[in-house]
């Protein structure tokens, strides 16, 4: 019987997105990079799912990317910039684009582009034992997968080049820096982001996340698009009611 690289599981509203790749830390291969896009796509459009969770098998998160499922014999021709475009950017863009909150269950060591699909989730939790680097470097390769936009937003610049050298850094040195949302507790942020109310939280991300790239007016009215959006949903209503009441 073969055994899933991706395992999917949803249980009491919660997507678990679990690498299975124990044998190599959860490297990242195409196939594993193309089913974890179709399983993210998958929770996203399932009305029963609020929270998504993506983890790792064993002691790992993931060690990155697969390095040994390139043929050496092809390693002049190979292409590296549309094989990430091909896979690890439209896994990416399936993660941010998602309006439903996405969690990194870091439980291991997390490292390169196993980092990277970390850094693109609304929340990062960490075990204790978890570790976190970058290591492109170390190969001669530049950050990629989305690693470059979401870490110097995440720990400012100056940290982000000293983590681009290749360090491995404790849980307790990721929270310090901002890296990671806590250390352990995942549960109790799950129960916390299974109550926020899906629409609001959703133009929130959005707006959040544009906020990068616009200028102050075009935020404000962004959220004034996204507050008139929210003001008519059931959500909000109930919720007033509720508060009124209470």
């Amino acid at each position: 019987m073969e055994t899933s690289i991706v395992i999917y599981e949803v249980e009491n509203q919660v997507a678990m997105i679990t690498l299975n790749r124990p044998e190599v830390k959860n490297a990242l291969s195409k196939s594993t990079l193309d089913e974890l896009y179709n399983l993210f796509k998958k929770a996203n459009d399932d009305e029963h799912v609020k929270v998504i969770v993506v983890q790792g098998s064993g002691n790992a998160f993931s060690a990155g990317a697969d390095i040994k499922s390139i043929p050496l014999e092809d390693m002049k021709s190979f292409d590296y910039g549309s094989y990430l475009d091909d896979t690890y950017n439209r896994l990416i863009r399936q993660i941010v684009s998602t309006s439903k909150p996405v969690v990194a269950y870091i439980n291991g060591i997390a490292v390169g582009a196993g980092l990277s699909i970390a850094l693109a989730c609304d929340y990062r939790v960490a075990s204790n034992e978890a570790k976190l680097g970058l290591g492109f470097l170390k190969i001669g390769l530049v950050p990629d997968a989305g690693a470059s936009y979401f870490l110097p937003r995440l720990i400012g610049l100056s940290k982000s080049m000293e983590l681009a050298l290749g360090k491995m850094i404790s849980a307790d040195e990721a929270l310090h820096m901002n890296l990671v949302t806590q250390i352990g507790q995942l549960d109790q942020l799950i129960s916390s982001l299974k109550g926020v109310p899906p629409t609001a939280f959703g133009l929130m991300k959005q707006n959040f996340q544009c906020s990068f790239d616009h200028h102050f007016e075009d935020v404000l009215q962004m959220e004034v698009t996204a507050q008139r959006q929210a003001g008519k949903t059931k959500e909000h209503q109930a919720a007033i009611t509720q508060f009124l009441k209470g």
